[in-house]
C-alpha cells in the first residue's frame, strides 16, 4: 500500500475511536461521553487538514471547515455559550453548517441530476411538522426553517458521490431522533441517545470521506 494511502486511512482512526467510545459511553452512562463528544468534529477536521494542500478549489477546504466548525459549535453549545438559550443556538449553529454543506454539494461536488425519490424529504418536512408541531410551541418557525435546511442538505447530498448521499441520509436520520427527543420525550426510550450519535457521526464521517474523495477525482481527472 502505498505511504500517501495509508496515511489516508491512519488519519481516521482517531475519529472513528472517539465515535464508538461516545457511543458505548451514552449507551451506559459514563461520565466520558461528555468529553468525548466535544472531540468528534475537531477530529473529524483532521482528514481534511490533512488534504488541505491539495484541495481545488480552495472554497472546497473553507466550506468544509466551515460546516464542522459551526457543527462543533452546535454540538457544545451549553458549553460553549453557557449565557445563551441553548436549544435556538444549536439550531443557528447546526443551520450555518447546513447551509455550508449545501453550497459545497451543489456548487462544487454534484455528479447528477437530483434523484426522483427526494421527494421523500418533502414528505418528511411536512410529517415532522404535523407530528412535533403542538409540542414546538414559540420555536415552530426556526424549527420549521431548520427543517427545510436539513431537507435540503438531504437532497443536496444525492446529487454527489454514494458516500455523501447515504451520509446526508444519517444526518436527517439524526436530527430526526433528537426532535422526537426534545419534543416528545416521553415517547422515546433511552436508546434513542446513542442512536442519536451513532446516526450523527455516521452520517458526519460519510459526508467528509465522499466529499474528500469527490474532490481528489476531480483534482486527478
Amino acid at each position: 500500500m502505498p505511504r500517501r494511502t495509508a496515511a489516508r486511512l491512519l488519519i481516521w482512526v482517531p475519529y472513528i475511536a472517539l465515535s464508538v467510545i461516545h457511543v458505548i459511553a451514552l449507551a451506559t452512562e459514563s461520565d466520558l461521553a461528555a468529553p468525548t463528544k466535544m472531540t468528534l468534529m475537531p477530529l473529524l477536521a483532521l482528514p481534511v487538514l490533512f488534504e488541505a494542500p491539495r484541495l481545488r478549489p480552495r472554497s472546497v477546504l473553507a466550506l468544509l471547515l466551515a460546516a464542522l466548525l459551526f457543527s462543533w459549535f452546535g454540538d457544545e453549545a451549553g458549553a460553549f455559550f453557557p449565557w445563551g438559550p441553548e436549544l435556538p443556538l444549536m439550531l443557528l449553529f447546526f443551520g450555518i453548517a447546513h447551509v455550508a454543506y449545501i453550497v459545497l454539494f451543489a456548487k462544487y461536488l454534484r455528479v447528477r441530476r437530483i434523484p426522483w425519490w427526494t421527494l421523500i424529504y418533502a414528505v418528511w418536512w411536512v410529517g415532522m411538522l404535523v407530528i412535533l408541531g403542538p409540542s414546538i410551541g414559540a420555536l415552530i418557525f426556526a424549527v420549521a426553517a431548520y427543517g427545510l435546511v436539513l431537507a435540503g442538505t438531504a437532497t443536496m447530498a444525492a446529487r454527489c458521490h454514494r458516500l455523501i448521499t447515504v451520509g446526508g441520509v444519517f444526518f436527517l436520520t439524526s436530527d430526526s431522533i433528537l426532535a422526537f427527543r426534545l419534543f416528545l420525550p416521553d415517547a422515546m426510550p433511552q436508546w434513542t441517545s446513542p442512536a442519536v450519535m451513532l446516526t450523527y457521526t455516521l452520517g458526519q464521517g460519510l459526508i467528509v470521506a465522499g466529499a474528500l474523495i469527490a474532490a481528489r477525482s476531480r483534482r486527478e481527472s
